[in-house]
């Protein structure tokens, strides 16, 4: 039996899958790791465990689906965007990886914008405007802060190629992780030499680009015997995980686009051509489609801010459920339906770690605003999933106003699990939201490339016409929707009206 891995290295943890040549699951793992804030706004991991999940979760999917070593045909690597792995020449981890979320790095895109002679040249370079959580910027924060541990550095790897690099001994990456280093020419899918040398940033310093469902090694005799596999595994280039989570569901053809709601909130659409915005407001990166790109808005803090109050406010509910077997989120989600839509005038701003789009407002505070002594819990749990919703409206706004059409939306990641805030979303998109038939994310969709580089399938397109399926749609509520259309214009003027005091506040933690 022909079998497939997908591998996603998250920030949660690491998910392992594997499906048979019909997109069937046979089996799945997940194996999770902590995070350190050594600072506020901070966020690290140390790679190696992410390495011993992955090890850990291979050899569970393996047993579980029942495999024998010759089955498993490829694997596809999925991960955590922007993050940067910085290696000696000995291939040993110099200092802790630097996350997407991590927002130390200010001071270094405005200086990546003006050694490329301004913000508007740059995005004419790579496609998108410096930004805190990208990897360009944590690499000049190493050149300046840690510069030994800069003169260490040989190579420069994100998440998912890091494991790639055990898993294979190569050093590669492919377009649409690489887009989100903001090193890449993403109209011509290769570096951009021209910000390299503006940068000062050596080439040899990263993996060689390959597209998505290209195969870039095979395992090593050690990493094969210790994963109970075999040196015929193909490693595919794979994608980071917003592109792999839109494959998962399907979205590679014009006019579908994908909500996500994870730790971070993303809007993703897919592209035949290469779509700037010129105000740098949602990302333009190549796709896992050959060939082909897309547009991204991302919320920080979207999942992650119910996972706050949850984690902060709510952890008496978390032992009874705990004790009676409840899901906490449904508790939660519960709660917040007791609410009206609109949350009676509470608003919440997702921004617990600054925010991406459409601000790129590193110093962006979360807050509740609105508060009066009429608010229950239940308001302020519908005012967190309204806000991280209304967040992502205001990209799915900007795309459409770029000309992108959007003749479907389908909901994915832990928001989607919940018929509650799948409702939500229906109500403040104004649009029917669908789902399909896996819910896997990046995992499942870096599985499907492996197939397609294995040859099981002629593309990726084909590969998600035979696998993935609509199943349950969601319309949207006439009356809610008329509520949240007039809520939403004051959502979007909160963050300009304390725009100043969120620098103001940033500036006392410095």
């Amino acid at each position: 039996m022909n079998a497939f891995l997908g591998i996603d290295i998250g920030t949660s943890g690491t998910k392992t899958l594997a499906i048979d040549p019909t997109g069937k699951i046979l089996a799945d793992s997940m194996k999770t790791y902590p995070c350190h804030v050594p600072k506020p706004l901070w966020s690290e991991q140390d790679p190696e465990d992410w390495w011993q999940a992955t090890i850990a979760s291979v050899r569970e999917v393996v047993d579980k689906a029942g495999l024998k070593p010759e089955d498993v045909k490829a694997i596809g690597l999925s991960g955590q965007m922007h993050g940067s792995v910085f290696l000696n020449k000995k291939n040993e981890v110099v200092r802790r990886a630097i996350l997407w979320n991590d927002q130390r790095t200010a001071a270094e895109c405005d200086e990546i914008e003006q050694r490329a002679g301004g913000r508007k040249k740059l995005i004419k370079m790579v496609a998108n405007p410096a930004m805190t959580g990208f990897t360009a910027p944590k690499i000049l924060w190493l050149r300046n802060n840690e510069p030994k541990n800069f003169d260490k550095t040989a190579k420069v790897l994100l998440p998912k190629d890091e494991i790639r690099r055990r898993l294979t001994g190569e050093f590669a990456t492919e377009v649409s992780d690489a887009s989100g280093m903001l090193l890449l020419d993403v109209a011509k899918r290769k570096w951009s030499k021209k910000l390299l040398e503006a940068l000062d940033l050596d080439i040899d310093l990263f993996a060689t680009v390959y597209e998505s469902e290209e195969v870039t090694g095979k395992l090593t005799a050690e990493v094969a015997e210790t994963l109970g596999l075999t040196t015929d595994c193909v490693v595919v280039g794979g994608a980071g995980d917003c592109a792999a989570g839109a494959v998962g569901n399907g979205i590679v053809n014009k006019g579908v686009l994908s909500t996500s709601i994870g730790t971070s909130g993303v809007m993703f659409v897919h592209s035949d051509d290469v779509k700037i915005d010129p105000k740098g407001r949602v990302h333009t990166f190549c796709h896992a489609v050959r060939g082909k790109w897309h547009m991204m808005g991302v919320n920080l803090s979207a999942g992650g801010s119910l996972q706050w109050f949850r984690n902060e406010l709510c952890k008496a509910d978390v032992d009874v459920a705990e004790k009676t077997g409840q899901e906490i989120y449904d508790i939660l989600t519960d709660e917040a339906s007791q609410a009206p839509a609109g949350s009676d005038g509470l608003f919440f701003l997702p921004y617990l770690s600054g925010e991406r789009t459409p601000h790129a407002d590193p110093d962006a505070r979360g807050c509740f605003v609105g508060l009066t002594l009429a608010h229950r819990r239940a308001h302020m749990l519908r005012a967190i999933m309204e806000g991280v919703t209304y967040s992502m409206r205001d990209s799915l706004e900007i795309i459409e106003d770029l000309g992108v059409p959007v003749k479907q939306i389908r909901a994915s990641g832990g928001g989607s699990r919940s018929p509650f805030w799948r409702q939500i979303q229906a109500d403040v998109f104004g649009r029917t939201v669908v789902t399909i038939n896996t819910e896997e994310g990046p995992a499942y969709g870096v599985a499907l490339l492996a197939a397609v580089g294995a040859g099981e399938y002629k593309n990726i397109q084909e590969a998600c016409a035979a696998t993935i399926r609509v199943e349950k749609e969601t319309t949207t509520d006439r009356k809610a929707k008329k509520r949240y259309d007039k809520a939403f214009p004051i959502y979007q003027q909160l963050y300009q009206s304390l725009k100043r005091d969120f620098k103001a506040i940033a500036a006392l933690e410095r």
